[in-house]
C-alpha cells in the first residue's frame, strides 16, 4: 500500500479514538440498556452529534451514569477530529492560494 494514501498519524490517531469511544458505547448500550445492536449505533450517534431526539433514552442508573461520561468524553473527542479536519483543509486552501499568488508574481 502507497504510503501517500494513509492519512497522518495524528488522524489516524483521532480516528482510532473515535471509533473505539462509537464501538464503546454501542457495546455498552447493547448489553446493559438492552438495546438492538442497531439501536445501540443509533443512539451513540445521535447523542455524539449532539442531536438528541429524545426517542430513545438510557433507562438504568448505570446507563444514565454511564452516558454523562460518554457525552462529555464523546463530544471532546468530535471536536477534535472536526478541528483537525478543518485545519487541515485551510492549510491545503492557504498553500494553493500561495502557490498561485507565487505564479502570478513571476
Amino acid at each position: 500500500m502507497d504510503t501517500q494514501q494513509l492519512p497522518p498519524p495524528r488522524l489516524r490517531y483521532i480516528l482510532l479514538l473515535g471509533g473505539s469511544v462509537l464501538g464503546i458505547g454501542v457495546v455498552f448500550y447493547h448489553f446493559i440498556e438492552k438495546l438492538t445492536w442497531l439501536d445501540s449505533l443509533y443512539f451513540c450517534v445521535v447523542t455524539l452529534a449532539t442531536v438528541g431526539y429524545g426517542d430513545i433514552t438510557p433507562k438504568t442508573p448505570l446507563g444514565k451514569l454511564f452516558t454523562t461520561f460518554y457525552i462529555l468524553i464523546g463530544i471532546g473527542i468530535f471536536a477534535a477530529v472536526v478541528n483537525y479536519l478543518l485545519r487541515r483543509r485551510a492549510m491545503q486552501s492557504m498553500a494553493k492560494l500561495s502557490k498561485r499568488q507565487n505564479k502570478h508574481r513571476k
